[in-house]
């Protein structure tokens, strides 16, 4: 059947290859442990399968689970559904009322060719019976799972007016313990749903610290291979790395700028921990702090031109903002006690995320940058190395849970909470990457 212009909207092209990487057998299983009790109702009619194969993945389901697991909508179970309309003219608009429904996503997958795919969904409000969006998006077998979270974001934004960031992944370091006291370390990323785990990197010395490049092309990450800490960048699809500051003393805590050109890392090469500016064309490093303090985990400010950082110059520490190109530090935590660390800024530089600590041990914390306002996030005693995800809706962090370190995420609001466990093992030093294109 031939789709008109006005049928489907515009066509988005997504194929990225990841089979450089080592499949892992961990998932990341994560439940929602709080949601918002307003959840949007929406029916989400599984995906109609016009191909010669049998489906690899079942779009709808992967769809229907990421709207739960936002927290912000309630999808109705597919055994509930009272149809299964595969096109507009077929929905009967008066049983969906009925049942309670706001919006309802219709769709289809046909095949084009040799592994080659077109995924057309539909997104319509069933109170106005009226579309809300329309896509045709083309794939292949390999990125069906891919092209669902992309749906779910064009769904999240079309009903929320807000960005979704489903078709995302995090980056985190996952820790097997044995006798002995000995540990074997990975470097993995997955997608946000915890699927397609892969690692990057195996070792039986600690690894920290990793952080995204703005492209999502590559991983900034510190290892102690060689039993000091060294700083390396590694391409996520070659698997080709390069290390980029070693030597005596501490070599910690990259983060890339907005460009992706530079780094911000902390060093102690004259016995003091300061940051330093690494220019990833050229090698070269520039020296920003000079305080006899520790200075250390530095993040970069939206504009580039900023970083915020780890201080205890004022005696205890504090999280403080520096022109790059030179100034005075000014500190940013004022009235939310004596211990702030590990700062994470949203996307639009608005809000930052911190570790607080206090009589009731390390939780997160959310700061308002235009009014100095904070509320406390967590409530559990022993949290750190908070990210926000590209949209700045969500914030991701490690936890200790009843088997040891786990991830759990947050929304900036406090009202949707999601825990994020391995079924063995320890996952800790969550980074939340970009949205992929």
């Amino acid at each position: 059947m031939k789709i008109s212009s006005a049928y489907f909207l515009p066509i988005i092209v997504m194929f990225t290859s990841i089979a450089t990487l080592a499949q892992s057998r961990e998932l990341l299983e994560i439940r929602i442990t709080q949601g918002i009790e307003s959840a949007l109702p929406i029916a989400i009619v599984p995906f109609d399968w016009q191909a010669d194969i049998a489906p690899p993945e079942n779009v709808g389901a992967i769809v229907s689970a990421n709207l739960r697991r936002s927290g912000r909508f309630a999808p109705m179970p597919a055994a509930d559904l009272p149809s299964r309309p595969r096109s507009f003219a077929e929905i009967n608009f008066k049983d969906w009322r009925l049942l309670g429904m706001d919006n309802l996503v219709i769709g289809r997958v046909k095949q084009t060719g040799e592994d080659r795919f077109a995924v057309e969904f539909r997104v319509i409000d069933v109170i106005t019976a009226k579309q809300l969006a329309g896509f045709r998006i083309p794939t292949n077998a390999a990125n069906l799972r891919l092209t669902a979270h992309h749906i779910s974001d064009i769904i999240f934004e079309a009903i929320l007016k807000m960005k979704g960031a489903f078709a995302t992944r995090i980056a985190y370091v996952t820790v097997e313990k044995f006798a002995k006291k000995q540990s074997h370390y990975q470097l993995q990323i997955a997608d946000a749903d915890g699927h397609n785990a892969h690692t990057i990197l195996e070792s039986r010395e600690p690894l920290l610290s990793p952080a995204w490049s703005p492209l999502g092309d590559r991983l900034a990450y510190v290892s102690f291979e060689e039993r000091n800490s060294a700083v390396y960048v590694q391409n996520i699809q070659t698997g080709q790395r390069k290390k980029v500051a070693s030597g005596r003393g501490i070599n910690s805590s990259p983060a890339f700028s907005p460009d992706g050109r530079r780094l911000a890392l902390t060093r102690s090469l004259d016995g003091n921990p300061d940051i330093y500016l690494l220019d990833l064309t050229n090698g070269k490093t520039r020296r920003l702090t000079t305080h006899p303090a520790i200075d250390t985990e530095a993040r970069w400010a939206p504009d580039g031109r900023h970083i915020v950082f780890t201080s205890d110059r004022g005696g205890g520490p504090q999280i403080y903002r520096l022109a790059i190109d030179g100034g005075r530090p000014e500190r940013q935590t004022f009235n939310m006690g004596n211990y702030n660390s590990r700062a994470s800024l949203s996307p639009d530089g608005r809000l930052m995320a911190v570790v607080n600590g206090g009589d009731k041990g390390f939780r997160i914390a959310l700061v308002d940058l235009q009014n100095e306002h904070f509320d406390i996030l967590t409530d559990t005693r022993l949290d750190e190395s908070p990210s926000f995800a590209p949209n700045g809706a969500m914030i991701i962090y490690a936890t200790m849970g009843t088997a040891g370190a786990e991830l759990a995420a947050i929304s900036v609001d406090g009202r949707v909470r999601q825990r994020l466990a391995l079924q063995k093992g320890e996952v800790r030093e969550p980074a939340w990457g970009p949205i992929r294109r």
